[in-house]
């Protein structure tokens, strides 16, 4: 699975299976370019989705990211051929096929169209900010849904405590029914697809042998294909094209949605999962910044407050802060 399975995140993230990687080995200058890269592309899709809907409808820039971003996996896929102890390069069983059907119209098709029609009426920072949710969604859901976690007292504070900063980031005390709250919700139902989409993946898919690079083409690649079958719904329309939207369109769906899964990948197997996932904390940031000096969005105390108590939770909810137990008594 992804950095950010257990826990996740990531932005618009993305979800790698890593149960055929290698022994996990230290990185060096290479890991830290391949996270760095991987945050920074993350943290700035928020930022490519604004500079695109300038010119695209919403439904257009989600299925430009989606069919880019499989056309290059394929494409790494072609040139490298990953395999499995000798197995195919894709798999064979249409079980399987189906269950990355789901997890590509849960991880890609639907949170990529929300996150598009959401940044109509939502500022990039905020979208970055509430991204930032998906490991606690992932926690609820993988939990109550799937089943294949299971969350003691300190992590349910987690949770909690993540809930408590949403409701800061929101503000609903300055939140008018409509408008940035239908995207803020919109926002935070991309993040529980995300939750579904690895509480699926850990069930039904995690224990295949299959390469980490397929895993994410197959992800992505699915997604295509129902993003290509719903073209004419889609992607028809007037369209307005200049270098800034065409440049963002193809980093967001060439880097952010096909390179960043590769760079996750080599991170993942240089570092373990645990570790890689502090990507989750490395996005919001990025996002907030290029919000406030590149587009002059407005940033309220709210958000930066509420982006720490969420990150809080999720420190909790992980399992890497825990409550301090109880002293017994002696006899």
């Amino acid at each position: 699975m992804d950095t950010r399975t257990s826990t996740p995140n990531t932005a618009a993230a993305p979800s790698v299976s890593t149960s055929a990687s290698p022994r996990r080995r230290v990185g060096g200058l290479r890991t830290w370019a391949q996270f760095l890269a991987a945050g920074l592309v993350w943290g700035a899709s928020f930022l490519f989705i604004a500079v695109a809907l300038t010119g695209l409808s919403f439904t257009q820039v989600a299925w430009a990211r989606v069919v880019l971003g499989a056309v290059t996996l394929g494409l790494v896929v072609l040139v490298s051929r990953p395999r499995v102890d000798g197995g195919p390069v894709l798999p064979r069983e249409p079980v399987v096929w189906l269950h990355f059907l789901v997890i590509g119209v849960t991880g890609c098709v639907v949170p990529f169209l929300l996150f598009a029609w959401a940044q109509q009426s939502v500022t990039s920072s905020m979208a970055s900010i509430l991204n930032a949710t998906t490991p606690i969604m992932t926690a609820i859901i993988a939990t109550l849904a799937f089943r294949v976690e299971r969350l003691d007292a300190s992590r349910w504070l987690g949770v909690l405590v993540g809930i408590i900063g949403v409701a800061i980031i929101i503000a609903p005390w300055n939140t008018e029914l409509g408008g940035d709250l239908a995207g803020q919700l919109a926002i935070l139902g991309a993040t529980a697809c995300y939750g579904v989409m690895f509480g699926y993946t850990r069930r039904f898919l995690s224990g295949r042998p299959i390469a980490a690079t397929t895993f994410a083409f197959l992800q992505v690649g699915t997604a295509g294909a129902v993003m290509l079958l719903l073209t004419p719904w889609l992607a028809a329309g007037p369209v307005r094209l200049d270098a800034a939207i065409v440049v963002c369109l193809a980093v967001l769906g060439i880097a952010g949605t096909g390179l960043a899964y590769v760079w996750n990948i080599g991170v993942i197997r240089d570092w373990g999962p645990t570790n890689a996932s502090t990507v989750t904390y490395v996005t919001p940031v990025v996002g907030v910044v290029l919000g406030v000096l590149i587009l002059r969005e407005p940033l309220t105390w709210n958000e930066p407050v509420g982006a720490l108590v969420v990150m809080a939770g999720i420190l909790l909810a992980q399992g890497r802060v825990r409550m301090p137990r109880r002293a017994t008594a002696r006899a």
